[in-house]
Parts: C-alpha cells; structure tokens; sequence
C-alpha cells in the first residue's frame, strides 16, 4: 500500500501551507517519497481556487495535505480556524481526500534550510511558503511511511 493510503503502488499528494497573505505549494513524487516545493500563490480567491483546482489536476493528485497551524502548546488559534475554513472550501471544489496536518515549525525549518543554502533575503521571501509546504508534506510522507513499516511487522 501506498503512504496515501490508497492501496494503488502510485499517487501524488500535494501539500499547501495557508498563510494570509500567501499559499506554498509542495508535491510528492509518485512513490510518495519526497516533497518538493512546486509554488508560492497569493491568497486571492478570485484566483486561488481555479489555480488549484489545474494543479491538482495537471498533476494527477490523489490527496491532499493542508498544513493546520497549531500554537506551541497544541492548541488552535486564528490561524488554524482559518485552516480548517480554507480545507473545507477546497473539500467543496475538489473531489480528493483533505487531510490536515500539525504544521508547527514548518516554516522555521524552511528558513533555515534556505538561509543555509546561502539564498538571500529577497529571493527567500518569494520562496519561503513552498518550501514551507515541502517540509509539512514531507513530514506528513514519512509518518506514513513509518506507520507503514510498524503495520507490516
């Protein structure tokens, strides 16, 4: 089975990290293996919701995976409501599986990695939500993964 948990040997999951002002985009390989970053969207309805409803189709996903931002302590503030808003609204246009994840640190993460690639601070912004995205749906493949490799022992 799949880390989708679709039974098929390929699928492709996309990841987004919401945020207010922009949307990060990530896409796993067929195997379900790695994320990586695809694109950084604003967060304009009037363009958002056409844009990807294509990406999810162009590139055959199969799931969906939106990132929940949770407050330290594991409890839900604005942001996650949002979140949760955002998913439904898309679970209404599309016809995958949405799946939210615990997000924290995610684009912490992304911005370390990408300041030690020496990216500078322009260039970062304009990428900071995908590699965000790829971080929350890499985390979200290889819990499956590991959940897997418990199940099949």
């Amino acid at each position: 089975m799949s880390p989708a948990g679709d039974g098929a040997g390929r699928t492709r999951v996309l990841g987004i990290d919401v945020g207010s002002v922009r949307i990060g985009l990530a896409i796993s390989d067929e195997t379900c293996t790695l994320a990586s970053p695809v694109a950084t969207v604003p967060n304009e309805p009037r363009t958002l919701w056409s844009r990807l409803e294509r990406e999810i189709e162009d590139r055959e996903v199969d799931r969906v995976v939106v990132g929940l931002p949770r407050l330290l302590d594991g409890t839900e503030g604005d942001a996650a409501e949002s979140a949760r808003a955002f998913a439904a609204e898309l679970g209404r246009r599309i016809t995958a599986p949405i799946e939210l994840w615990d997000e924290r640190f995610t684009t912490t993460i992304a911005e370390r990695s990408l300041i030690e690639s020496g990216l500078r601070r322009k260039r970062r912004r304009a990428v900071i939500d995908s590699v965000a995205a790829a971080v929350l749906l890499q985390s979200w493949l290889d819990s499956r993964r590991i959940a897997a490799t418990r199940t099949a022992r």
